[in-house]
């Protein structure tokens, strides 16, 4: 897919306050604005018109975008976030994506987050995870099908969302994580695996034919190398504290 249009929120002085699991240090306001801000202008260099919006000191974790939409060609499937703290995002979203979409939307008691759900071609994955309850995966599933999409459930035992383990590169390859490499729902997939040193740099992302992933992680950009596209690397050191990854940080289409 080629995409031509992004969404990004600006971090919050308080996004440190956000959900994480890590323990990689104190997050870092300015580095975290400086990184953004680069990768806010990667995807512009990319022909991307990308919307800033602004920070909601209410919502520090709002700045991951991808978690409260999941946009098709033909919608914006307007989700509920699966963390407490995280619900209401959603609302502050919706005005900025109906300028592109029909909206549509995931009801209670359906939890749906962006991280779990992997697009590949008119295959969706859709993560059932700590975020993504059975329920909201199902309403998500049934949606996609009526607009002509086939979806496929897949466990998520080991991270975050779906997309902190496993992501589609093109040219039918998958970077994915020991975990997810045996699964038969991906079993028709070239696969670049990793191993647990590596995991964050699974949340590689494809835009327009560009490899945009984590910087510091050479062995990850050695083998995603032999694919042939152009490699951007990108530092994310924030993201990451914050559970966070590339794909967390815009919605991305066309």
């Amino acid at each position: 897919m080629h995409y031509s249009a992004a969404i990004t929120r600006q971090p919050g002085n308080n996004f440190a306050d956000g959900i994480t699991t890590q323990d990689l240090g104190v997050p870092d306001f300015k580095r975290m604005l400086a990184q953004h801000r680069a990768y806010v202008e990667v995807l512009q260099s990319l022909g991307l018109d990308v919307l800033v919006l602004p920070a909601l000191p209410n919502h520090p974790d709002a700045y991951f975008v991808e978690d409260v939409a999941v946009i098709t060609p033909e919608m914006a499937i307007i989700t509920i976030p699966g963390a407490p703290a995280r619900q209401g995002e959603e609302k502050e979203i919706e005005t900025a994506v109906a300028r592109w979409r029909e909206i549509v939307h995931i009801t209670s008691p359906g939890t749906v987050d962006g991280g779990d759900v992997l697009q590949v071609g008119n295959h969706f994955y859709i993560g059932v995870s700590s975020r993504t309850n059975q329920t909201g995966a199902e309403q998500l599933g049934r949606i996609l099908a009526q607009h002509g999409y086939a979806w496929t459930p897949v466990p998520v035992a080991a991270g975050l969302h779906l997309k902190s383990s496993i992501n589609y590169l093109g040219d039918n390859t998958l970077l994915m994580t020991h975990v997810f490499a045996g699964l038969p729902a991906f079993e028709a997939y070239n696969r670049i695996i990793l191993d647990g040193s590596e995991e964050s740099a699974c949340n590689t992302i494809l835009v327009n034919d560009h490899l945009l992933t984590p910087k510091g992680f050479p062995t990850v950009r050695e083998k995603i190398s032999l694919m042939g596209k152009t490699i951007i690397e990108l530092e994310i050191s924030e993201t990451i504290k914050m559970d966070g990854g590339l794909t967390c940080l815009s919605l991305r289409f066309s």
